[in-house]
């Protein structure tokens, strides 16, 4: 008769996650040892990468290891933490949530330099997307060829990204 292993969810925030090592730690609210994240469990969320400091709310499970996620319950970004771009800072969170998401492909972003590009699909100008923007936005990087969703802004340089959604969350 074997049995099943027992699962709880707890609540916490992301200390760290790092999609090119595929993982990253949770520290649970209530105190306790961090909690490991992997990869494959952001993904079956829908996310490949959060924000560092997101709350978030996880079904967990005793290894020999320790703690370890097995299931994402949700995600929460406290965006008021990361202050906006200069060319956002009279756009309101509703104003936002207004403006279409348009199906976009990753053409490079580099989490050491900030920022990034990516296409809208049918359209050749590029879409800067920068990492404040993506924090906001509850993820932490993008990986090239990646399909995102983005709300799109036209700011003092040109078009850009005021918001950055999961495929899976558009699909």
């Amino acid at each position: 008769m074997s049995s099943t292993p027992t699962t709880h969810t707890i609540h916490g925030h992301v200390k760290w996650f790092d999609p090119t090592k595929g993982f990253g730690f949770i520290v649970p609210e209530d105190g306790g040892k961090d909690v490991l994240l992997h990869a494959n469990v952001l993904r079956n969320f829908g996310q490949g990468s959060v924000a560092d400091g997101a709350a978030i709310e996880i079904e967990v499970q005793e290894t020999d290891r320790g703690l370890q996620a097995v299931s994402v319950v949700n995600i929460i970004v406290v965006a008021d933490t990361i202050p906006p771009l200069r060319d956002m800072e009279e756009l309101s969170p509703e104003d936002i949530a207004k403006v279409t998401v348009e199906p976009a492909r990753v053409k490079w972003f580099d989490k050491a330099k900030g920022f990034g590009f990516a296409n809208v699909f049918r359209d050749p100008e590029d879409v800067f997307v920068h990492i404040d923007v993506l924090r906001r936005s509850g993820l932490a990087n993008l990986q090239a060829g990646e399909a995102i969703g983005v709300r799109l802004f036209n700011g003092e340089r040109g078009r850009m990204a005021i918001d950055v959604v999961t495929w899976d969350s558009i699909a």
